[in-house]
């Protein structure tokens, strides 16, 4: 389990990277109340975005340097340290982006030890450290963005496998009489297809989610959708606490009350949920949770180059 007098007996403080679809948020900092230097680099290509974040970090190394290097990125990501291609980002939609060597190219030239996972484990593990999920060793972090990603924490560690938590993509029973075409180009009916920002823009045509009140029907399938993921994970994995947030549900926080109970009467009663009014809950770190989930990952990276020593 990450300790936070680990970050406080570390001496010099953590860099962290969050590589997301739009922007790239490079962070010096020893928590979220001690934040150095937070840079933002825009997601273009590889060769233009990489060296521009490889350059921040070699001017962070030139001022005095850091400890660890917490790599927080977009997936789908190879996490396997025995594979061949480990550090890289896999069969991503994004053009230039698959098959490119994030670790290698962005770790390598420090001799720190250094952490690699998708940027929703990191930031359920920030949550655990600093926000809602402290105190927890079974956890989950939400966001709904431009596509959906859960971040899944079991017995205090991110679930492995074949590969990291794709829950986003669990094909969901969609709300009677939704017949709208899914945004995911894999699955007809799953969640990220259904609920992510991709597909309410797609389902508002020209209105905008802003300009929607809190009773305009299509908010009815994106809950149901959540919802329904939020029910999977209760039965398998049981999460003490579920943490949803991104772009849709921080504009639309009426969101989360609608999911708790929607959560509920798809329970039915059969599994007894933690303070059930408040299971589900915005993530306490804010905009912060995945920029921190990078510095989470530099502490959990330092904790185990300890525990090796």
């Amino acid at each position: 389990m990450l300790d936070a007098s680990l970050i406080a007996a570390a001496g010099r403080p953590f860099a962290g990277l969050e590589l997301g679809g739009t922007k790239c948020v490079c962070t010096l900092a020893t928590g979220p109340d001690a934040i150095l230097d937070q840079r933002t680099v825009p997601t273009t290509r590889p060769e233009e975005t990489l060296p521009a974040i490889l350059a921040i970090l070699e001017e962070w190394d030139a001022r005095g340097g850091f400890v660890a290097l917490g790599i927080a990125s977009f997936g789908p990501l190879q996490l396997n340290p025995a594979a061949a291609d480990y550090g890289c980002i896999l069969a991503t939609p994004k053009p230039g982006w698959p098959g490119a060597d994030i670790v290698g190219t962005l770790a390598g030239p420090f001799a720190v030890p250094v952490a690699f996972d998708t940027d929703v484990n990191g930031a359920a593990l920030a949550e655990m450290l600093w926000g809602c999920g402290q105190g927890m060793q079974d956890f989950a972090y939400v966001t709904v963005g431009t596509g959906v990603g859960v971040g899944l924490i079991v017995h205090g560690a991110p679930t492995r496998g074949i590969g990291h938590s794709e829950i986003g993509h669990i094909r969901v029973p969609r709300l009677a009489g939704d017949d709208f075409v899914s945004a995911c180009p894999y699955h007809p009916d799953c969640v990220e297809g259904l609920a992510s920002g991709t597909a309410l823009r797609a389902r508002l045509g020209d209105r905008l989610p802003s300009d929607l009140p809190p009773n305009d029907p299509v908010w009815a399938p994106i809950v149901d959708a959540l919802a329904a993921m939020a029910h999977a994970m209760v039965c398998s994995t049981g999460p003490l606490r579920i943490a949803m947030g991104g772009g849709v549900l921080a504009g639309q926080p009426h969101l989360i009350g609608r999911i708790n109970a929607a959560l509920r009467d798809s329970l039915a009663g059969y599994m007894h949920l933690p303070n059930p009014d408040h299971y589900v809950v915005a993530p306490a770190l804010g905009a912060q949770a995945g920029p921190m989930g990078s510095i989470a990952l530099a502490c959990m990276a330092l904790a185990q180059a300890a525990t090796a020593a």
